[in-house]
Formats: C-alpha cells, sequence, structure tokens
C-alpha cells in the first residue's frame, strides 16, 4: 500500500509493514522484542538515530539497549543534559565543563566564583533528579547553522558557538529542555524519565557524575579511585589554562588564527619536558628495568624509544626489548571462550623464562635473547646475546608489563613502572569530552592500513575484542605505575582528520560497521585540518601518521 513501509528488523530478522511517517518507538511496539534497558536508539539502515527518528522509506533497523556503545553514549549524553540543566537552574552564573572519564564516571569542573563545597553537589544532584521525575521532553530542533550560532552565543556559551563555526553546513541542530538549550554530536534519549540511574558526588575539586555499567545497566559502575590519572588530567588542564585551549573550538580558531605551528611546537615540548622528569626519576632511584605498559595505540612504541633517548643522554646504555619476544609457541597460546587464540592474555607469555632472563641479566650474566617469529608462531633463538653492566638499563615495552605476575620474581628496586595512554584532556566543547577511545582507534586505522595491510572494517570489526582485552589485562594496573605519561597531542585530530577520512569512507554501507566509521566521520569534521608537514619527525604521532625518524 502506498501509505505503508517495510521494517526490516535485525533483532528479530522478520520484515513488517507499518504505517509511512511512524515513529522509531512506534517500530518497537510492533517488533515484539522486548528490551529490559532499552530500545535507547538504533541503527537503520547501519547508521544510529534516536527514538525521535520517524520513517518515511523502506529501512533495516536494529534497536539497541544500555549494553552497547551507542545505547550507552545516548543514555549518557542525556545524562549530561540533565546536569547542565540543573546547574543552569541552581547557579546560572557558573560554567560547567564535563570531562573524560575517571574512576568509572566523568569527572566535572564547575566555576562559581569560590570552590565548590559537598552541599552544592549535593543541591544540584537533587535539581537533576526533579528534572528526571518531572518527564520533560526533550526537543531536538533543526536550523540555518548561523542561527544557531548566534544563539548560543547570546546565550555566553561561546565553546558551542566556536565549535559550530568550524563546521560547514548550511544546516545545524540544538536540543532543548524546557528553558535549557544545548548541542551534543550524538542522539539523545526523548524525555527525562528515560535517566533511571545515576549519581552526583563530591570529588577532589569538583564532581563525578556516576553512570549505570554498560555490562549490567541495573548497577552503577563500581567506584575505582585512579588518583594519578586524575592528576594528569589536573596538570595538563593547567597548561591547557595557559595555553587558552581547552576545547576543539578553542584550538580551531587558534588554527585560523595562523598559531598551528606555536601549538605543535608547545604540545611537543610540553611531551618531552614529561619524559625528560620521568628519566631523571628512573635515573635517581637506579632502577634497572624500566616496564612500560599501555593500551593499544597508545603510543608505547615511541614512548621507549624517546625515554631511551633521554637516557643516552644521561649518560647510560638503554637496551629496548619487546615482550612479544617472549610469547609462548603457538601451540601452547590459550584459547578463548570462541576457541580462538588468545594473545592479550597473560598465559599467551613466557613468564618463567622472562624472570629467568632478567634475573640473568640483572646479575651480570650472558644471555640471548630470544624473537618471537610471528608466521610460524614460534620462539627462534638467532645469536642475539645481551650481557648489561652498570651502566645498562632494559627498556621493557608491552601490553603486560605492568601486570605484576610478568615480574614476580625481579626485584622491585630494580624496576620502575610506566604507564601509556592518549588522555585525552579537551573535549569538543564545554559539555562535549573528546573519548580516549576514540583518539587511540584513529591512531590504529591510520596504523594499521599503512603498516599491516588492514582496512578500516577490519580494525572497527576487531576494536571490541582488543577493548576487552584491554579491560581486563592493562587498566587494572595504570595506578601501580611510577609515572604515567599522557601521549595524546592537542592538536593530533586536527592533523589525522584528512589522513583518516578517506580511510573511513571505504566501509560500505551494508556493514554494521558502517555506523561507526560514520560516527568518526562526523566527529572528525569538528576538526579544522592541519598539514601534517607541520609535525616534527620525532614526534610520537609520526608513530601513525607516518614519516618518523624512528625505525619501527
Amino acid at each position: 500500500m502506498a501509505n505503508e513501509i517495510n521494517i526490516r528488523c535485525k533483532n528479530t530478522g522478520k520484515t513488517f509493514p507499518m504505517p509511512l511517517g511512524c515513529s522509531l518507538k512506534d517500530v518497537y511496539e510492533a517488533s515484539g522484542v522486548t528490551m529490559n534497558h532499552g530500545p535507547v536508539c538504533a541503527s537503520i539502515n547501519n547508521k544510529v538515530q534516536g527514538l525521535n527518528y520517524r520513517f518515511y522509506n523502506s529501512k533495516d533497523v536494529e534497536l539497541l539497549d544500555m549494553t552497547t556503545a551507542s545505547g550507552m553514549r545516548t543514555y549518557t549524553h542525556t545524562l549530561f543534559f540533565v546536569l547542565a540543566k540543573a546547574v543552569e537552574d541552581t547557579y546560572p552564573d557558573g560554567r560547567l565543563i564535563i570531562g573524560a572519564p575517571i574512576c568509572r564516571g566523568f569527572y566535572c569542573e564547575l566555576y562559581i566564583g569560590r570552590p565548590i563545597e559537598p552541599a552544592d553537589v549535593a543541591r544540584i544532584r537533587q535539581r537533576m533528579q526533579e528534572i528526571v521525575d518531572a518527564d520533560m521532553p526533550i526537543h531536538r530542533i533543526q536550523c540555518p547553522i548561523e542561527d544557531a550560532i548566534q544563539i548560543f552565543r547570546q546565550r555566553g556559551m561561546e565553546s558551542k558557538a566556536q565549535l559550530l563555526e568550524s563546521q560547514g553546513n548550511l544546516y545545524s541542530y540544538y536540543y532543548q529542555l524546557d528553558e535549557t538549550i544545548d548541542f551534543f554530536y550524538s542522539c539523545l534519549l526523548t524525555h527525562t524519565s528515560q535517566i533511571y540511574l545515576f549519581d552526583l558526588m563530591p570529588l577532589d575539586e569538583g564532581m563525578l557524575l556516576r553512570v549505570p555499567s554498560r555490562q549490567n545497566p541495573a548497577l552503577l559502575e563500581p567506584l575505582e579511585p585512579q588518583e594519578k590519572k586524575l592528576g594528569v588530567f589536573r596538570e595538563y588542564h593547567r597548561w591547557q589554562h595557559i595555553m587558552g585551549v581547552r576545547n576543539a573550538g578553542e584550538v580551531n580558531a587558534a588554527i585560523r588564527a595562523g598559531k598551528a605551528s606555536e601549538l605543535i611546537n608547545i604540545a611537543e615540548a610540553l611531551q618531552e619536558r614529561k619524559l625528560q622528569k620521568i628519566t631523571d626519576e628512573i635515573v635517581e632511584r637506579g632502577a634497572k628495568l624500566v616496564l612500560i605498559a599501555g593500551p593499544s595505540s597508545s603510543g608505547k612504541t615511541t614512548t621507549s624509544k624517546r625515554i631511551a633517548i633521554q637516557l643516552m643522554a644521561c649518560g647510560l646504555h638503554p637496551h629496548t626489548l619487546s615482550t612479544d619476544n617472549y610469547f609462548v609457541n603457538r601451540v601452547d597460546t590459550p584459547l578463548d571462550e570462541n576457541g580462538e587464540y588468545d594473545f592479550e592474555c597473560i598465559e599467551a607469555v613466557d613468564t618463567s623464562f622472562f624472570n629467568q632472563q632478567m634475573n640473568a641479566l640483572l646479575n651480570g650474566e650472558e644471555v640471548e635473547l630470544p624473537r618471537y617469529d610471528f608466521p610460524s608462531g614460534e620462539r627462534k633463538f638467532e645469536g642475539n646475546r645481551l650481557q648489561i653492566g652498570s651502566d645498562d638499563v632494559i627498556i621493557l615495552e608491552g601490553n603486560h608489563a605492568l601486570n605484576p605476575i610478568l615480574s614476580r620474581q625481579i626485584p622491585e628496586d630494580k624496576k620502575f613502572r610506566i604507564y601509556v595512554s592518549a588522555l585525552t584532556t579537551i573535549g569538543l566543547d564545554d559539555h562535549n569530552f573528546v573519548p580516549t577511545d576514540d583518539i587511540r582507534l584513529l591512531r590504529r586505522l591510520l596504523r594499521d592500513c599503512r603498516y599491516r595491510g588492514y582496512t578500516a572494517l577490519d580494525t572497527i570489526r576487531r576494536y571490541p575484542s582488543v577493548s576487552r582485552g584491554e579491560e581486563k589485562w592493562i587498566f587494572p594496573f595504570q595506578e601501580t605505575a611510577d609515572a604515567t605519561f599522557n601521549s595524546a597531542l592537542l592538536y593530533e585530530l586536527n592533523v589525522i582528520r584528512e589522513q583518516v577520512m578517506p580511510i573511513l569512507e571505504q566501509v560500505s554501507e551494508r556493514e554494521p560497521e558502517y555506523s561507526e566509521a560514520s560516527r568518526l566521520r562526523k566527529f572528525l569534521r569538528y576538526f579544522l585540518p592541519v598539514p601534517a608537514r607541520q609535525v616534527p619527525p620525532t614526534s610520537l604521532l609520526r608513530e601513525f601518521s607516518g614519516g618518523s625518524s624512528f625505525k619501527y
């Protein structure tokens, strides 16, 4: 019939007719799908849309709940909006900045002309609950982009105005909740009553916004103290305050003003200064084994090379090793729940042999170092012998380097642990943080395409399993590090934008991974491009974008 369309539901594998102009909520009710915590959004023709989406053509629909990355993002950003309105209602002249994930929540700063107190946090939380209980509708309003810019600027929301000014679109949108307006780059829920679980508590000089667990959405994420990670954010926020760049809009404004080279030079100098400080600690402690770990694409390899240079400048002789060379033979590698080789687990490493060789080296003995041959899946010995003296330092880089099981037989006074991660410290604007996972995924897309022969589809498809491995084997040990190195660079998304865009465009709309590729393309468009030629050859970013003076 002319007034009907067909919906093909991926959750059930069934196709059914729906009236023209029906909403996503209508489709859910007709689908027969039951979700305890959803749907909160849906993938429509492999592109994520909110519950207010209406259908005027036949579509493929996959309903998404809170256990999906897109569903959790929708819920979390809606909660950000509720928090922003609560702050506007209780402290009209205050400025709220929502930061990156920390302690299993989101660290939020609030500027109200004085230090905030627990009573302030309690007052805001109470107002948030009142907004949720009031079941207020959330409207998505589309308009010419210049109108949106003017509206945000009139309300003193400069970070959002600057962000939209970076866009080349004719039209944009904003969200409205009662009299409060805001912008989020993802879809939101349609009513505040759909927020069913949250908390807000004092943390350090700010607040911690707690959200449901993706693994068990009926419960809040468990609190996880991360004082060292919080210290990194404090340090970088001080630097960014001095530089006058806290968000993408301000970075873009600096680029438009011809200050791209200045931003790059300052960002690189700050990283080098941090590496010098870490090296000084290694030397002062007299450590002989430097253990460097971090999640995928955090820049561990370049960090180890730059620390090696710093150690040489101190008159020492560094020797860089990789935990990869201590893999067990492939036939002995444990299998995961799907019957595939689990290269991410600690049992994939021959820890006994590693401890034996490291202790021999530390005792002044000569050892023959192994090389793991990935094509054959076997450990090989090719005459690479090593013996260290009083001025030698071993640098070991690998995913499990901070795991206490790896170096359990090595004396503690001989070890110095470094955790490396791209801890993003800028946001798109005051209420849209830049996810650390996105930075690392974009880096990995570049590296896999340039050096490993993988497509964007391959990388995006594999990334969830990589993330699960990091959650289990890397993140739990980050607070045990003696030093944390932030490998994120203020300008890097501006540089890699033009390099990654063509890679992401190779993902076909027919693939489920298209929704992630589409989201990342939209995300990158908020950053003005900067030519890669302006990046120095020693930059950590060159590990992924190419043109490094280091050999990998």
